[in-house]
């Protein structure tokens, strides 16, 4: 478990860094990282990373494919994370998770 959480906070500060990073060069009108690299490191696990420096530096908030790719990166990787969840635990363990019908 200490392990995703150095791997996470690695990608989610690459994914900021470099968010900001693209930021600073399209001010500078110089050679932009690619959104392909940017979806990438977010498909691996920096969707957090990615969404702090959208919102700190107001950056890649107001063009609509990107959000709209944006959302489906973080869509996938629920769905994603659901199936893993469902299938590595069995029905009793999951008790809590559903709703009684008895009052």
């Amino acid at each position: 478990m200490k392990v995703l959480l150095v791997y996470f906070f690695i990608v989610n500060s690459i994914a900021f860094i470099l968010a900001g990073y693209d930021k600073y060069l399209a001010v500078k009108h110089k050679r932009r990282i690619s959104e392909n690299m940017l979806f990438s490191i977010t498909a691996i696990g920096g969707c957090v990373g990615l969404l702090l420096a959208m919102l700190l530096f107001r950056h890649k908030t107001s063009k609509p494919s990107f959000m709209i790719k944006y959302a489906g990166i973080i869509l996938l990787q629920i769905v994603f994370a659901f199936l893993i969840f469902f299938y590595y635990y069995d029905l009793e363990t999951l008790e809590w998770f559903m709703v009684s019908n008895s009052k």
